[in-house]
């Protein structure tokens, strides 16, 4: 069965709060499980590379990982939840970063 788009989300962050914006995209399967997921901070002031993605994590490519700054690494997934929380850590620590 195809999988369903739940989320796609595309927030624009104020030039106070560290500017930039956060996208959210997340599929369940037909369990409601999360099967795919994109979750990234994109900022083109801080980071040039990887189409200005400068924190992001997904499962793309068949494996679970994160990207931080143009450089690509396997996560250990625990839950979708975690990696929410994790995704939320990083891109907070950036704020007001120039």
């Amino acid at each position: 069965m195809p999988e369903t788009k739940l989320y796609d989300e595309s927030h624009k962050i104020s030039d106070k709060r560290g500017n930039g914006s956060l996208r959210r995209e997340v599929w369940v399967d037909h369990h409601g499980r999360v099967a795919r997921y994109n979750l990234a901070y994109i900022n083109h002031d801080l980071h040039a590379g990887d189409n200005g993605r400068v924190v992001g994590y997904d499962n793309a490519h068949g494996y679970h990982h994160r990207h931080y700054f143009g450089v690509v690494e396997p996560i250990d997934f625990v839950g979708f939840e975690d990696v929410e929380e994790r995704f939320e850590q990083d891109w907070t620590a950036l704020k007001g970063r120039k």
